[in-house]
C-alpha cells in the first residue's frame, strides 16, 4: 500500500513538474508603458513613440515580451506616473522633464534658455556624450533606466494676448503661464514677466478670461492645444528644448534576457527617431506652424534680437542653479553648454 502511494505521489509530482514547466516556457514578460496623450502614431509624438516601441519588442521577442500601452495619464499625471515606474507598479512611461525633475532635480541644467543653434543641434546633445551622462546620473541618482529623449514639438515659441515680442522689454508686465520649475519661472521673471503656476488642464480657459496673458511651448503643441483661438501674438524664439525622457525601472531591465534587452533598447531608439520625424513633419504642415500663421501674428527673432534674450536670461539661470546644486550644478551646467558648442550642426 505505502509503495502504491509512493508511485501515485510521485507521478503527481511528475505531472505537476511537467505542467510548471509548460508554463514557464509559455510565460509572457509584459511592459506596462504610459504615456500623457492619444495612442496615435500619427497624432502626436508619444503616441508615435510607444506604437513603434510596442509593434517592434514584440516583433524582436516573438511576443515573449508584450507591451500594453496606457495613454492619456490613465496612470495619472507625468510625476504620477515615473513614480509608478520607479516602484515597479508599470514598467515604463514617456515624461515630461516636469515629471522626472522631483526625482532628480538637476534636469534644471537643461533649462539655459537660448542656448541651442537649432533642433538638430540639441538632438546632437541628447544623442551624444552628455545625453548618456545625463541617463547614468538619473539612473544613479533617481533609480531610473532612460531609453531615450524623445521629442515632443521641437523647440519653444511664446505666445500672448497682448503684443508682438521682438525685445525682452516687450515681456514687462505679461502674466505667462510656466511649467513648475524653478528655473522657468526665474527666465520669465528676469525678463519682466510674471511667472503664473497653471495646470494644463486649465491653460485653455485661463488664457481665454486673460488670467492669464501668454505661454511657451513648441508650435505642435500650441496648434494642438488650440491656443490659436485664445492667443494673438506667436513668438518663435526658440528658447528651450524640453524632450520626452522616456524611463523604465532599471531592475526590470537589468533583469530581462540579454536578447530581450537588447530588443526593448533598440526598439526605444526607434520610437525616439519616430517622434522627432513626426514632429518635423507636424510643424511644417496644416497642423503645425501654416495655420497658426494665417490667424496669428508671427515673428521669427532675428539672431541680433535673441542675442539680446539671451543676455538677461542666460545669467540669472545660471544664478538660480549655482544657488541650488552649487559646484556640482555648476560643472554640470558647464558639461551641458560644452555638448551645445561641440554638438553644433555648421
Amino acid at each position: 500500500m505505502k509503495s502504491r502511494w509512493t508511485a501515485r505521489l510521485l507521478a503527481a509530482c511528475t505531472v505537476l513538474a511537467l505542467a510548471l514547466a509548460a508554463a514557464g516556457v509559455s510565460a509572457e514578460t509584459v511592459i506596462k508603458l504610459a504615456h500623457p496623450n492619444r495612442n496615435d502614431a500619427f497624432d502626436n509624438t508619444a503616441g508615435a513613440m510607444a506604437i513603434v516601441f510596442k509593434n517592434h519588442v514584440e516583433v524582436a521577442t516573438e511576443k515573449r515580451v508584450r507591451v500594453e500601452i496606457f495613454p492619456e495619464g490613465q496612470m495619472g499625471r507625468d510625476g504620477d506616473a515615473v513614480k509608478l515606474v520607479r516602484q515597479g507598479t508599470i514598467q515604463s512611461a514617456i515624461s515630461s522633464v516636469g515629471g522626472v525633475a522631483p526625482l532628480y532635480p538637476m534636469l534644471a541644467v537643461i533649462d539655459l534658455p537660448f542656448a541651442y543653434s537649432s533642433v538638430a543641434n540639441a538632438y546632437d546633445v541628447f544623442d551624444g556624450p552628455f545625453g548618456h551622462r545625463l541617463a547614468e546620473e538619473i539612473r544613479r541618482k533617481a533609480g531610473l533606466a532612460v531609453l531615450g529623449f524623445g521629442d515632443p514639438g521641437g523647440l519653444f515659441t511664446i505666445t500672448n494676448s497682448k503684443r508682438p515680442i521682438r525685445q525682452p522689454e516687450d515681456m514687462k508686465g505679461l502674466k505667462i503661464r510656466t511649467m513648475d520649475l524653478e528655473t522657468h519661472r526665474t527666465m520669465i521673471g528676469s525678463l519682466g514677466g510674471t511667472p503664473v503656476n497653471v495646470a494644463w488642464s486649465d491653460l485653455y480657459n485661463a488664457l481665454g478670461t486673460g488670467a492669464v496673458d501668454g505661454q511657451m511651448n513648441p508650435v505642435p503643441i500650441v496648434r494642438f492645444a488650440r491656443f490659436d483661438e485664445v492667443q494673438r501674438h506667436l513668438t518663435l524664439s526658440n528658447h528651450l528644448f524640453l524632450p520626452y525622457v522616456w524611463v523604465m525601472n532599471a531592475k526590470f531591465l537589468d533583469d530581462l534576457a540579454p536578447s530581450d534587452r537588447a530588443a526593448v533598447t533598440n526598439a526605444a531608439r526607434l520610437g525616439v527617431v519616430a517622434s522627432r520625424g513626426l514632429s518635423r513633419l507636424i510643424e511644417s504642415s496644416d497642423r503645425g506652424l501654416p495655420p497658426l500663421a494665417q490667424r496669428m501674428e508671427v515673428h521669427t527673432l532675428t539672431p541680433r534680437e535673441a542675442e539680446a534674450f539671451r543676455k538677461v536670461t542666460q545669467p540669472a539661470v545660471r544664478q538660480a542653479i549655482e544657488r541650488r546644486f552649487g559646484a556640482e550644478g555648476v560643472e554640470m551646467l558647464a558639461a551641458f553648454e560644452r555638448a551645445i558648442r561641440e554638438e553644433r550642426t555648421p
